[in-house]
């Protein structure tokens, strides 16, 4: 039921995520007039939510278990409702329980649209 990437989350964003080696995770996301901020722009809270899925969800996918402890964003240039958005997630470092971790959501255009830095914490779970 993840927003981010719950196939079962009718109100969800469904991304899919392609890992086509360790430390990258790949993926794209179209936003609906429903995600906008301003008029036919994308709003920067959910642009924030996806390059903060792209960091995490790559721990997890390399087993990893982590959550978000801290997440930095740069907003660039509008995304536009509509527009087709690049997503790129990649684990810069690690040292014991701490991932450090870097996103990017790019136009077809190859322009940046934003950036963000993530530290990321292993946890412990208990399974039922």
């Amino acid at each position: 039921m993840c927003f981010a990437c719950g196939p079962k989350n009718v109100h969800g964003l469904r991304l899919q995520f392609e890992h086509p080696q360790p430390g990258l995770l790949l993926s794209s996301v179209i936003f609906d007039k429903r995600y906008q901020g301003y008029k036919n722009i994308v709003h920067g809270g959910l642009m924030a939510t996806v390059l903060d899925e792209m960091m995490v969800n790559l721990a997890w996918i390399e087993k990893k278990q982590a959550v978000t402890a801290q997440l930095n964003v740069s907003l660039k240039k509008a995304a536009k409702v509509g527009e087709s958005i690049l997503l790129e997630g990649r684990i810069t470092k690690e040292k014991g329980r701490v991932i450090h971790t870097h996103a990017v959501a790019k136009n077809k255009k190859g322009e940046v649209l934003a950036e963000a830095e993530g530290v990321c914490v292993r946890i412990r779970i208990k399974v039922d």
